[in-house]
């Protein structure tokens, strides 16, 4: 089966916010400790908002979360 690009866009989104909260990391937490805003952090978490990211950001949250990269491909609907 084929995935469009907001399909990995969407697993990404709802992995970033469940990982973040399973931390018990706030956004603006999250922002401190990736450099980011806690805006953008946001932006990446709210499907609505449609913010596209780049692989080096998920580099940044994968190391401020302390996961691998890869965890945040995980689709388990």
């Amino acid at each position: 089966m084929n995935y469009n690009d907001e399909y990995y866009y969407t697993i990404i989104r709802k992995n970033i916010k469940k990982i973040r909260k399973s931390k018990n990391l706030t956004q603006q937490q999250l922002a401190d400790l990736t450099d980011l805003s806690r805006e953008y952090i946001c932006d990446i978490e709210n499907e609505s908002r449609c913010k596209h990211f780049t692989i080096a950001i998920l580099g940044r949250l994968s190391k401020a979360l302390e996961i691998p990269i890869t965890d945040f491909f995980n689709d388990q609907n």
